[in-house]
């Protein structure tokens, strides 16, 4: 399908800041952080359901994904309650770590802008600027902020764009609407001297970055240096690593992708818009479908891509996606002060650790299992629970279950729409093979009958006294280890009458 723009829409200013640097979001953690310290208020007198849990019935496949009735919070133990709220408080990123990042990633996005601008080699990348993307800008980062996205935007004329035979409506080759005189872009223009080559500008990135870098000082106070990592076949990113001196561990990655902006209407399959009529209102939902929409070179999964298929281009809407998350909530004033905190980014925080421990835990088994599923999940959600009151702080545990119920639902049902392009499912083989939604289906459940392993705060280590033989390793799907010491009150008894008699005999 061949969608060509019949009418050139009136571009309004971007929500957007190109140039707002990651020292300035840097500082707006402060007040993110504010949404995050609500979890260090651990609520010691109430609890979620005031009784023990209730075991979750099995559910039939599909089950939390349609419907536009909200679901009741589902109960909430006491002790998973603590643990929910145990590892939202460790999540939280600490101010100082932050802004260290945010200088250091600063000094090498102004350093790599100044040397496309030089550069001589290729023209087309002097004029190119920067958005910044991903879950820092957004601030919903986890663990420590050590990955950053920078989307570079490339000057393009008028564009067409025809979507791909074996991926619509996300995958797409991208064409000059017009033939131009133009030197700078047409070095990467196909034969027909229309289309835009994604393999050449994602090669010609990658040279001008390893350039860059090789010329690249740090600042005095960093400790380390930056390497550029091998390319990937799929991966539209050049990926550099901030390596310590005195060890080749990578302290902090930074993913550079080069983007073509389109300023003329949204493609056919997702001109709707996101479904957020319900939650953030139709005058949202207008503006933004008013703002452009990237493109980044990307190839679709498949060893057998055709020639066309190779020099494809994904639709992105990363802007989109962070100005949502900044601005979630039905009200303006959500987020905006001490009393109108909701849990939103904090249950997302949280989607995103449970998947990065499942990765951790099974690498081959949910290799195609990303951040960006939880995300998805997230955001259809939000647009089926719009009311800021359906995410108090109070409810965190109960919120974040109801989001693990709604993503483990996706999965069952194998169906995970795009948010922006409805037509397209991210559990659709062979993006996602059969194979990995089942196994993702079985990890969620065992995850969730046994109380979230992976959100449980790391048990204490045994006592020095205790012989390898004795100390006893649990499985991750079962108890936690301090429940198995726990459990054997002789041996706690022991200990302890052991430290008293040492201790008199020191008197």
């Amino acid at each position: 399908m061949n969608n060509t723009p019949v009418k050139r829409l009136p571009r309004k200013q971007s929500s957007v800041e190109r140039s707002s640097s990651v020292e300035t979001v840097g500082c707006q953690l402060e007040n993110g952080q504010d949404e995050q310290e609500t979890c260090r208020r651990t609520d010691k007198t109430t609890d979620v359901n005031g009784g023990p849990s209730t075991p979750t019935s099995p559910r039939t496949p599909g089950h939390g994904v349609t419907g536009t009735t909200p679901m009741s919070p589902p109960p909430v133990s006491p002790k998973l309650d603590r643990w929910i709220r145990q590892r939202c408080r460790d999540l939280t990123l600490r101010r100082v770590d932050t802004q260290r990042a945010a200088k250091i990633v600063n000094h090498l996005r102004d350093g790599l802008l100044e040397f496309l601008k030089n550069n001589q080699e290729r023209p087309y990348f002097r004029q190119a600027t920067v958005l910044n993307s991903g879950s820092y800008f957004e601030m919903v980062k986890i663990n420590s902020p050590n990955e950053f996205d920078m989307m570079l935007i490339l000057p393009t004329p008028r564009l067409t764009w025809t979507d791909l035979d074996d991926c619509p409506d996300v995958f797409y080759t991208v064409s000059l609407s017009r033939p131009t005189r133009s030197n700078e872009i047409r070095s990467y223009l196909l034969q027909d001297q229309r289309t835009i080559s994604a393999a050449r500008i994602r090669a010609d990135m990658r040279d001008l970055v390893c350039n860059f870098i090789s010329t690249y000082e740090v600042p005095p106070e960093v400790i380390g240096h930056w390497k550029v990592c091998e390319a990937k076949e799929d991966c539209p990113a050049v990926t550099l690593e901030l390596l310590r001196e005195d060890s080749e561990e990578a302290e902090m990655s930074i993913d550079i992708v080069p983007t073509l902006e389109v300023t003329q209407g949204w493609p056919d399959a997702a001109r709707k818009g996101p479904n957020v009529d319900n939650w953030l209102g139709k005058n949202t939902r207008r503006k933004f479908v008013s703002q452009p929409f990237y493109f980044v070179p990307k190839t679709p999964k498949g060893n057998d891509l055709s020639e066309m298929s190779r020099e494809s281009w994904r639709i992105s809407f990363s802007h989109i996606e962070k100005d949502i998350i900044l601005k979630h909530g039905n009200r303006r004033t959500c987020c905006e002060g001490r009393g109108n905190r909701c849990c939103r980014k904090s249950c997302l925080r949280l989607l995103k650790r449970l998947i990065e421990g499942l990765k951790q835990r099974f690498p081959e088994e949910l290799e195609p299992l990303c951040s960006y599923h939880g995300k998805t999940a997230f955001f259809h959600a939000l647009s089926r629970r719009g009311d800021d009151t359906q995410w108090a702080v109070g409810n965190l545990s109960s919120c974040f279950l109801f989001l693990l119920d709604a993503f483990e639902g996706h999965a069952q049902s194998g169906l995970l729409t795009h948010f922006f392009v409805p037509s397209h499912n991210l559990f659709a083989p062979p993006a996602f093979p059969q194979g990995t939604l089942d196994f993702l289906v079985a990890a969620l459940k065992e995850q969730r009958e046994s109380n979230l392993p992976f959100l449980q705060t790391p048990a204490p280590a045994p006592p020095l006294n205790s012989s390898p033989s004795s100390v006893q390793l649990v499985p991750l799907g079962s108890a936690s280890v301090t429940e198995s010491w726990l459990s054997k009150p002789k041996a706690v008894m022991f200990t302890v009458l052991m430290a008293v008699v040492l201790g008199l005999c020191f008197i």
